[in-house]
């Protein structure tokens, strides 16, 4: 990802972040917690793999120090996923052993209303810095972005991405070299405390057009239904 490193821009949390590792502990996508058993990420991420292949790390924004580690046991995809497309790219997976909250360890909360328009949100993740640089950074990194209307987002893709801007979906937009890369997908967008997107999909990295989120208010009924403790 195209953003400021944690440890340069702030003392901002993200206790909610949620590292997938394979059984190797390598990164490959990010994801949110959303209460002691539960976690929520992209379908993109659980595709072509069963609960066995997944570790989650939390509670830490190093990939490489502290946190705890728990393996998934349990993936459910949005039924109407549709790979080619990535559109309704979304997925719980629940953890074998709770979750234990704390300071660096906590839930977000769903948005339960659809944001047209808003400043300063944030995404974050720990996806590569450029398109040509191959390993993740070890700390967390975030981007401050801007929510832009769904309108704005199909008029600034040519055919055929811009087909893939539904009401299911949630675009940002951020000053051109910074924003998702890979390695972020299935990783927050966070707007006054409440879980926004999922990072889905854009055009890496960096290249000044709009990033796309799965729109979690869209989703949030079918997310609560399968992930009740």
């Amino acid at each position: 990802m195209f953003k400021c490193a944690f440890v340069v821009c702030g003392l901002l949390a993200f206790p909610y972040q949620v590292s997938l590792r394979d059984q190797r502990q390598n990164h490959f996508c990010g994801g949110a917690i959303l209460n002691a058993r539960w976690l929520i990420t992209a379908a993109s991420c659980a595709q072509g793999k069963v609960a066995a292949d997944i570790v989650a790390m939390v509670g830490s924004k190093s990939l490489s120090r502290g946190g705890s580690f728990h393996q998934v046991d349990r993936i459910v995809v949005h039924p109407n996923f549709a790979e080619e497309q990535l559109l309704n790219d979304v997925a719980v997976m629940r953890v074998r052993v709770p979750i234990v909250m704390n300071p660096d360890t906590m839930a977000v909360m769903m948005a339960n209303y659809y944001t047209s328009i808003a400043y300063g949100a944030l995404v974050s993740g720990w996806g590569r810095r450029g398109i040509d640089q191959p390993q993740f950074p070890d700390w967390l990194q975030y981007v401050p972005t801007t929510i832009i209307t769904n309108t704005e987002c199909e008029a600034r893709f040519e055919s055929p991405y811009n087909g893939r801007i539904t009401d299911a979906v949630l675009c940002s937009s951020s000053p051109e070299g910074q924003g998702i890369c890979l390695g972020d997908a299935g990783g927050p967008l966070v707007h006054s405390g409440q879980l926004q997107g999922i990072v889905s999909w854009g055009i890496p990295c960096g290249m000044g057009y709009p990033d796309v989120y799965a729109r979690v208010s869209v989703h949030r009924a079918w997310a609560l239904v399968h992930t009740m403790i």
